[in-house]
């Protein structure tokens, strides 16, 4: 009897050895799974901190930009309406003029004329971009008594990438207006 007793003990050593290597695979299956999700979480919060810090230099590139518009019109009153005038004033912003300019006029439905001022402003030593647009009433008929209407489109990019954004570009934008 003794030698069965030695037998069984032998068949229990073997099993033993399958189950702490079972035991290992599912420990070892559970901690690669919480890896995979903690730096699919990281890499996940990464992108967002990023986009984060890009959207937040595009809305202070929109500031910076509706300001020198607001300053030139405040000060120098650049964008008073004049059909008569040929060309488009110009201002100055991060000591720069604007890159693209454009002045066109438009007729509203309630018979109010408006000039609208288009400018693409370099900024921060060309590593930014934004856009502003200047609407400037009629002084015979302005809606609810505004005379001017700015918006800022400010970016993340240089404008070389706004205006011709390669495969895949991805950035930030984001906008700011102001009427009186």
């Amino acid at each position: 009897m003794a030698m069965k007793t030695v037998h069984s003990k032998q068949q229990t050593v073997k099993n033993s050895r399958g189950f702490a290597l079972l035991i290992a695979v599912i420990f070892m299956s559970v901690m690669l799974t919480f890896g995979l999700a903690l730096g699919s979480l990281g890499y996940k919060q990464q992108v967002l901190a990023s986009s984060a810090i890009a959207s937040q230099y595009a809305f202070y590139v929109a500031d910076a930009a509706l300001e020198c518009a607001l300053y030139a019109d405040q000060r120098d009153n650049i964008f008073a309406y004049n059909r008569d005038s040929v060309s488009t004033p110009l201002f100055l912003c991060d000591n720069n003029e604007p890159d693209l300019f454009t002045r066109t006029f438009r007729d509203d439905i309630g018979g109010t004329s408006i000039e609208v001022f288009q400018y693409r402003l370099s900024l921060d030593s060309g590593k930014h971009c934004a856009d502003v647009t200047v609407y400037k009433y009629s002084a015979a008929q302005p809606p609810n008594n505004l005379t001017t209407y700015l918006f800022s489109q400010g970016y993340d990019v240089s404008c070389a990438t706004v205006t011709n954004p390669p495969d895949g570009a991805r950035f930030a934008s984001r906008g700011l207006s102001a009427y009186y």
